[in-house]
């Protein structure tokens, strides 16, 4: 078998991007019903607290350093979706706070009601250096990409793919 050619056209940070914009095509379709989620759908959104342009208050932060969930079912309000990030209130041990959430810091979002279901990779900083040549990457370096079905039967999509180095 041969060795795929390097590609030229970042693939992998396509679909991560077209995958987070269903997240904030289902957010924004919640936010235009005034907040309502229908019928008995529900989300659970994970994220990188520590990511770029994650704003959430310092409390919080301290209790969870690398990642947080977060359940958007019965009490949360001003939801507000922007092209790049999301804003919800939420409250923590009874203390409303503001919490706005880049959809590059999202690593998982599952809507248990109909057992749907996505997970990134997560965007840190050390990701963010700059792209050698392809020329300069050796085979054993790349790994395909693949998109999995779950074994259990849920509609989760994890996307899986190589990091270059």
């Amino acid at each position: 078998m041969t060795d795929a050619p390097d590609s030229l056209i970042p693939y992998d940070e396509i679909v991560q991007e077209a995958l987070r914009a269903v997240v904030g095509r289902v957010l924004g379709q919640v936010a235009a019903g005034g907040g309502m989620l229908p019928g008995t759908h529900h989300f659970y959104i994970t994220f990188k607290t520590g990511a770029p342009g994650v704003d959430i208050p310092q409390r919080l932060r301290e209790r969870f350093p690398d990642e947080m969930t977060i359940v958007l079912q019965n009490k949360f309000w001003d939801l507000k979706v922007e092209e790049d990030l999301f804003s919800v209130g939420l409250s923590f041990n009874q203390i409303p706070s503001t919490l706005v959430i880049p959809f590059s810091a999202i690593t998982a979002f599952v809507d248990p009601a109909v057992d749907f279901g996505l997970q990134f990779q997560a965007v840190v900083d050390d990701e963010a250096e700059p792209i050698e040549p392809a020329e300069n990457d050796s085979p054993e370096q790349l790994d395909k990409p693949a998109v999995e079905r779950n074994e259990d039967g849920s509609n989760v999509v994890t996307v899986d793919f190589g990091k270059k180095k």
